[in-house]
Formats: C-alpha cells, structure tokens, sequence
C-alpha cells in the first residue's frame, strides 16, 4: 500500500481484479496533485501481494491498511470488484466512509451474462492448458473497450499475468471476497457516484442500475465510449471526473 499526504479527504483507490494497483497510476498523481491523501494496494493474490494462508476478507485487510495509515473517514473509489468491496465496508462500517465512486462495480446476486460465462469458460481452459499469455490477452480484450489502444491492452495482460502467476503458486484455495445483501444499501446515504460502461458486459450495467436504485445519494453516469477499465481507457476524463467528484463531495 502506497500513500500521499494532502490536505484535502482522505482517497482509497480499490482495483478490477483485472488489474492490480497499478491500473490507477493517472488517476493516483491526479488525485494526489489535486490536494488529497491517497492510498493504493493490491489486494491478497495481485500485483505484490501473495494470497497467504488462512481465511480472510478483502474489506477487513482495507480497513486495517487504513487503520495504519491513520485514516479513520475516506472517500472509496473502486473499480469492477474493487467497488463491491468498497459496498462491503460501507455496509459493514459506515462511519468509515465519505463517500463512493464506483466504477462499473460488481453487485451480489447478479448472474453472469452469457458473454462472462464464455469469457470464462475459455479463460479456465487456457489456464489449465498453461498457456497463461494468451489466457491474460483475452482478459484485456474482454474487459477493455474499443478505444484501449495496444499498450493499455498490453498493461493489463500483464497485470493479469502477474495474478495467475501469484495465485498459482498458492497450493490452497481462497477467497477474500464478503458476501452480503444488497438490500442494506438502503442505509448507505454518503454520496455515491455510479458509473457504468456502454461497452462493458451486461451484468455491470444491470448492477448499476441497481445500485443508483438502492443508494439514496446515487447519481448514475453512464459513458458510451467505455468498457470496464474507463480509468485506462481515458485516464484523462476520469481523472477529471474523480477529482471534480472530490471536490464537490462535504468532507
């Protein structure tokens, strides 16, 4: 986990599982230059962190990793799984949290479309084949949209690459993620801005579209341009974006 000071809110960047922390280095430096203490991690089983062993939850290591860093109130912003994890710790402990910004966010309950059901039974069969370049290729090519451009769909294969690799070396299953019920948003009042891809796959949107119903300070953006990593396939507008966001949000 890596931190900047700054004088304005405290900011938790939450990675895709696509991705590791690295996929937010634009929206980092922007949010940093900005005025705001920001922190980055991988999550157990991405980028530099290995799974471990033992049980254990994703929203529970965030919350510690902000406890170390001294941050007891910050705005969440994630992407893909990232955003179910910031939901998570919103549920668990509000008081925790300033606000949210959810980039194509998954949602509990939510079934795969047929498009995720076929990326991932070819994504299973290339693995257990062992050819994990090509299985972290069609990751990228599933999860960027149209305008992603050669180094972005080769960033995040790489990125993927690095979580096969790490979670294959692990001899025992795991599991970091909470489940939960996503009726308990009802409580969740912070501001919360819902952001869905026109290009991403349809269970994303469908989970949008419900959390602007669930959550009472919702505001939902759609962009017609993105996939489901909007923050690399434009870092510029959704640096924009979020910063914008910062600043409007009460501290």
């Amino acid at each position: 986990m890596t931190g900047t000071p700054g004088a304005g809110h405290d900011v938790v960047l939450l990675h895709s599982t696509v991705c590791d922390r690295r996929m937010w280095d634009s929206q980092y430096e922007a949010i940093a230059a900005a005025g705001h203490r920001v922190l980055r991690g991988d999550f157990r089983g991405f980028g530099d962190t290995p799974c471990g062993s033992g049980p254990y939850n994703d929203a529970d290591d965030v919350l510690a990793l902000m406890d170390s860093a001294g941050m007891d109130r910050a705005v969440l912003i994630g992407a893909s799984y990232g955003g179910r994890t910031a939901l998570e710790i919103a549920l668990r402990a509000p008081g925790r949290v300033a606000g949210l910004v959810l980039l194509c966010a998954g949602l509990p309950g939510i079934p795969d479309s047929a498009e995720m059901t076929a990326f991932e039974e070819r994504e299973v069969g290339l693995v257990e084949y062992g050819d994990l370049d090509e299985a972290a290729a069609l990751s990228a090519r599933t999860f960027l949209g149209p305008e992603a451009d050669e180094k972005v769909l080769a960033a995040v294969a790489g990125m993927q690459l690095r979580a096969y690799e790490v979670q294959l070396a692990e001899a025992d299953e795991y599991s970091g993620a909470g489940d939960y019920d996503p009726a308990g948003l009802t409580g969740v009042t912070v501001p919360a801005l819902v952001v869905s891809g026109d290009h991403d796959l349809p269970e994303f949107g469908e989970a949008a579209d419900r959390l602007t119903a669930l959550l009472p300070a919702a505001r939902r953006l759609r962009l017609p341009w993105a996939g489901h990593l909007p923050g690399l396939e434009r870092p510029a507008e959704i640096n924009t974006l979020l910063t914008e966001y910062l600043a409007e949000t009460a501290r």
